[in-house]
């Protein structure tokens, strides 16, 4: 399969996942928090359509309001981190006395394993979409600066950047006419990885109860209320098992096809 089909695929499938995500208020009549008890632990049927769980909530409403947790977690950290490090690792790359400094706090935060420290700080800031987003912001900073970083301190030793250091351009100049280019296609590609491992953070929070509120129907919840139910309901576990699964595919696919697009020196041979 070609690089530009696998770009295409994958971007057809997140494109479908988000539109199912921001429709799903207008296309179900459902609430997901609605309980219903004389429904409860029903199979999938034509008027549920991947079942009901413990408390008699339709799973597949859940599912599709779950996704809209997920990938505004995910987009909005993939967002975020970017800005932030992309001016973390320019203003490091800029002073090679600040670049000592800033490097190693990266390296600190680096150096700690990104889901004890997100729970470390989900533990400060109490559970909600908001804190689960500034959480996994402050753990992905550091990956994206440091790739900027290097990018900078290479595109620096380029001739046409010397050359427009000789001549007096000015440092804001510098960045916007030759290093800003340079960065946006490793960038984008960073943010795609980025926004998928935000989607695991997220959603592994939410299953040990350090992530989103229990009353938010997310990926993460609806998984860790089914873990005790998963051997008389397997589907509980399944259905949003499996879109968790097939929207991390669609964005990691999608990223590795940015890659070799943008950048044909990475590109496996035999790739077109």
């Amino acid at each position: 399969m070609t690089r530009r089909a696998d770009i295409l695929i994958s971007g057809g499938l997140l494109l479908a996942m988000v539109l199912l995500a921001l429709l799903a208020p207008y296309l179900l009549n459902g609430d997901p928090r609605a309980l219903s008890p004389g429904s409860r632990l029903l199979a999938p049927s034509a008027l549920h359509w991947f079942g009901t769980d413990q408390l008699g909530r339709d799973l597949f409403v859940r599912v599709l309001y779950g996704a809209r947790i997920s990938l505004f977690v995910g987009f909005s950290v993939a967002f975020l981190s970017s800005l932030l490090g992309t001016f973390v690792g320019m203003l490091s790359a800029s002073d090679r006395r600040l670049d000592a400094i800033v490097m190693r706090v990266m390296d600190g935060v680096m150096s700690i394993p990104a889901i004890l420290l997100a729970i470390a700080l989900m533990a400060v800031t109490g559970g909600s979409v908001l804190n689960v987003i500034v959480a996994v912001t402050i753990v992905e900073i550091p990956r994206v600066a440091r790739l900027i970083r290097s990018i900078v301190l290479s595109l620096r030793e380029q001739p046409y950047v010397e050359a427009a250091i000789a001549a007096g351009t000015s440092r804001p100049m510098i960045v916007v006419r030759h290093l800003l280019p340079g960065i946006w296609a490793p960038l984008i590609v960073q943010a795609t990885f980025v926004w998928a491992t935000a989607m695991i953070l997220e959603a592994a929070l939410s299953f040990i109860g350090a992530g989103t509120p229990p009353t938010t129907p997310s990926w993460g919840n609806i998984l860790a209320d089914a873990r005790s139910l998963w051997q008389i309901r397997p589907t509980l576990v399944f259905f949003p098992g499996a879109f968790l699964f097939m929207t991390l595919l669609a964005v990691n696919v999608l990223g590795d096809g940015l890659r070799d697009l943008l950048d044909p020196r990475q590109a496996p041979e035999g790739s077109t």
